[in-house]
């Protein structure tokens, strides 16, 4: 019996779609976030001086505002992925149950 309804979902179009949207979706937020983060890293590896720069008259410095960036564009870009996967990837979801049981 399970078996039927696995191969029932897998062969299910909406199935085969929502794969795919949501895997090329999170890989291309992945890639995102690996470009910011191992950017700020490269920062700290080869751009020290700058980022130890004070920004004006007082005690801070560039690499603050950047490491904040770094920890705030994470949780955006988690944000970002949560609620399209609660709207649009839960409704495929919803909708190959119903199609499929």
């Amino acid at each position: 019996m399970e078996d039927d309804i696995v191969q029932k979902i897998q062969s299910n179009p909406t199935y085969q779609r929502l794969v795919s949207v949501r895997s090329s979706y999170g890989w291309t937020l992945t890639a995102i976030m690996m470009v910011v983060y191992y950017g700020f890293i490269l920062l700290v590896a080869f751009k020290k001086e700058w980022l130890a720069e004070k920004m004006g008259a007082g005690v801070m410095t560039w690499g603050m505002p950047v490491g904040l960036f770094v920890i705030v564009f994470t949780v955006v870009i988690t944000g970002i992925y949560v609620r399209r996967a609660n709207s649009e990837f839960d409704e495929m979801t919803a909708a190959i149950r119903k199609e499929v049981l």
